[in-house]
């Protein structure tokens, strides 16, 4: 990593190669993040991240908990409560603090830099490359399985198919901004579309007299507090993704204005749709078949839907194809915003000069996720890192409480005062993040008497962040070190075309 100035700092000196791309540029454009998003761009990134595999393929994390479906209904709809809540303390922050890279940016304006590089380093080690590496492997297991219907898929031809579809998705993220969010756009109603086919084949399926399942419905509710904690663990993580578009902000058309929007629509859209998704597979499908099946939605299809129960599979690939594609846009942000705030190499904060993408943070997500097809257990480190992610929201939450009444704009543009005016009628209220912390605080606890072994592993993980902070960021690197990483930063701009942000 190299030592470059913060974000508030003098500028740094401009390389020869530098200065030739950007004068030989055919028009006079600065090279910046454009504002190519709007309020449907918005929304369909959100439930593009929310709606990815976790509703189609394995939502039995609740029920396996709860032990009764209508436990499992309210550990839900409490989820769905939950997320509106950080949702909300996420679209002040976005509005307060309007900059890309989300927790991060939010924590580093809070909180100071050692923080904030904790959460980067996780991220990046940990959050983002495992996720894309998950969700490439999920999608290549149902792509191949029809061609191999009575043996075990083979696991190289899943992960040689994975790794296409991270570094297809990566050129298509690189190539061009609009055309990434118009096929987010089209994969945002696909994949309603395929909610919605369950929910009226659950509800056709009651109608026509099957209501067994559901006659008793909190028989066999469990009333342990760590039980009941990992429940809240699970529904969480199929709702994780809320605070995505935070990530983009800098891209988004009137940010003080589509930010709040886009989330006041996703949220309780996503809410409700997941409530009555699980009303129709409870339904359908025992607790005992939900916990024994590794794709519910599939497994609901087979017994629901008859001659057209082709279609989940094929609703099970385009969501989790469409989920990981917006995932891939919206996580390389946060890694460019961490490489302008001089926590990562300079080179991965520079932009394409003609896409105006950030390439080659891209091109960097794409190698670490490629480099986490090759582990033996990625889900391991999503365990070790996910409680470790539970406490950087709540700092990031907490940041709103610290700066609820900060207003970060200049009074000379009238712009600025009528956004002032904006979000102080949306201002909400502090019992809304204060509620949000304590209940994360009560999940976290009781994570730590209930998974103390992967607790320890996230906590490892962060702490190994100190040494790469203070190599990276704060020690003094030797001149031949600096020269070395200068050229390395000069072939990859004209590797890559790209630009330092102007």
């Amino acid at each position: 990593m190299s030592a470059t100035p913060m974000l508030n700092s003098p500028t740094s000196v401009t390389t020869m190669d530098e200065r030739f791309i950007i004068g030989e540029k055919e028009n006079d454009e600065k090279v910046r993040m454009k504002k190519q998003l709007g309020l449907l761009e918005g929304v369909a990134i959100i439930i593009g991240i929310i709606f990815g595999s976790g509703i189609f393929i394995s939502p039995t994390g609740v029920i396996q908990e709860v032990g009764s479906p209508g436990f499992s209904v309210v550990i839900w709809m409490l989820c769905g409560l939950l997320s509106m809540v950080g949702a909300l303390c996420y679209a002040e922050l976005g509005t307060s603090i309007p900059k890309s890279g989300g927790d991060y940016a939010y924590i580093f304006e809070a909180f100071g830099p050692l923080p904030a590089f904790l959460y980067l380093w996780d991220a990046m080690l940990i959050f983002v490359p495992t996720t894309n590496a998950i969700m490439g492997l999920t999608f290549a297991s149902y792509v191949i399985q029809p061609f191999f219907p009575t043996c075990k898929v083979p696991d190289s031809a899943v992960r040689l198919l994975a790794a296409t579809t991270i570094c297809f998705l990566t050129f298509i993220n690189c190539y061009d901004v609009k055309l990434t969010t118009r096929l987010q756009n089209v994969f945002m109603f696909a994949k309603i579309g395929a909610l919605v086919i369950i929910i009226i084949a659950g509800i056709t399926y009651l109608i026509l007299g099957n209501t067994e399942n559901l006659e008793n419905p909190f028989e066999g509710s469990t009333s342990d507090a760590s039980r009941i904690a990992v429940s809240f663990c699970s529904g969480i993580f199929s709702y994780s993704g809320w605070n995505y578009l935070n990530f983009m902000t800098e891209e988004l058309k009137d940010p003080f204005v589509n930010l709040p929007r886009a989330i006041y629509i996703s949220l309780p859209l996503v809410t409700l749709i997941y409530v009555f998704a699980n009303i129709a597979y409870l339904a359908v499908l025992t607790p005992t078949a939900m916990i024994a099946s590794n794709a519910i939605a599939v497994t609901f299809g087979d017994q629901v839907l008859g001659v057209m129960a082709w279609i989940m599979p094929v609703m099970v690939a385009i969501s989790i194809f469409g989920g990981l594609s917006v995932h891939i846009m919206t996580s390389s942000r946060m890694c460019f915003v961490g490489a302008r705030y001089g926590h990562f190499p300079a080179m991965l904060s520079h932009i394409h000069i003609k896409k105006y993408t950030p390439t080659p943070s891209l091109i960097f997500l794409n190698i670490l996720s490629l480099i986490m097809l090759s582990t033996s257990d990625i889900y391991l480190l999503i365990n070790y890192s996910s409680i470790v992610e539970t406490v950087f929201i709540m700092l990031s939450v907490d940041a709103f409480n610290s700066m609820h009444n900060l207003c970060a704009f200049s009074f000379n543009n009238n712009k600025y005062l009528i956004c002032l005016i904006f979000i102080y009628f949306l201002q909400v209220s502090l019992w809304v993040p204060i509620a949000f912390l304590m209940v994360c605080l009560f999940l976290v606890v009781i994570l730590f008497y209930a998974k103390p072994f992967e607790v320890g592993m996230g906590i490892l993980i962060t702490l190994s962040g100190f040494p790469a902070f203070y190599f990276g960021v704060i020690w003094k690197k030797p001149e031949w070190f600096e020269d070395g990483f200068c050229k390395l930063t000069c072939n990859v701009q004209k590797l890559f075309l790209a630009a330092k942000e102007e």
